[in-house]
């Protein structure tokens, strides 16, 4: 979308904007373990940081969330300690302020879901091109990352809860950030960019037509699952 078309429909844009705050329901964060250990093989240490989709939201519990499907898909292979941190409305700077201030030990890997939320809110590209860069460099100095599995930004424009033509402009926001990710993982041979391999419409989504269901959570953990799996492999 063209910057022109865009500020001849902010008014539009404000506007749907808001009636998707007001309409679309708030969903909590899934419950149960942020943490555990199972699986049989050799050890793997995994990390999850990100927003409400990397923290659960649009599933009951963390078994049908990334976190709990994940573990289970690498429990067949590995004997898998994994962490969670995340929570709904997360920035890239928030998090990287999180774990900066943590000390949460040393992970293999660690699985990162962010950039909604600095997208929708407006984040220059440039700055969360720079914070991105800065927090995976603390994954990796810090934590002992040797795998970063960054999740792609979602197609905006399918998200059932987003009306046209703010859909479209979110769209054509988002695929800049996931552009710009993109160009991270080419200078970074430790960095991954992690797409679920699922087309998105309401039969896959979560009720508030914003966040994955439990088959888009298991396309993701199967995604990040393929990428560890290279990992382990050299």
């Amino acid at each position: 979308m063209k910057r022109g078309t865009v500020l001849a429909l902010l008014p539009v844009l404000a506007a749907q904007g808001l009636w998707v705050r007001a309409r679309v329901p708030r969903l909590p964060e899934a419950s149960g373990p942020r943490s555990g250990r199972g699986g049989a093989g050799a050890p793997l240490r995994v990390l999850i940081i990100g927003d409400s989709s990397a923290a659960g939201v649009g599933v009951a519990l963390q078994d049908d969330a990334l976190s709990g499907q994940l573990a289970a898909r690498l429990g067949h292979a590995y004997d898998v300690t994994w962490e969670l941190h995340a929570r709904s409305g997360a920035t890239t700077a928030q998090v990287l302020a999180e774990v900066t201030a943590m000390d949460l030990g040393q992970f293999d890997v660690a699985v990162v879901g962010l950039g909604v939320n600095d997208c929708k809110n407006g984040v220059p590209l440039a700055r969360w091109v720079a914070q991105s860069c800065t927090l995976y460099d603390l994954l990796r100095t810090k934590y002992g990352v040797r795998l970063i599995c960054a999740s792609a930004l979602p197609p905006m424009g399918d998200l059932p809860a987003l009306p046209r033509p703010l859909s479209t402009a979110m769209a054509a926001w988002a695929a800049l950030f996931d552009a710009a990710l993109a160009g991270m993982v080419a200078q970074m041979p430790d960095l991954r960019r992690v797409r679920p391999d699922i087309a998105i419409d309401a039969q896959v989504m979560a009720t508030d037509g914003f966040h994955p269901g439990p088959l888009v959570y298991a396309a993701w953990a199967e995604a990040v699952a393929a990428e560890v799996e290279t990992l382990t492999q050299r």
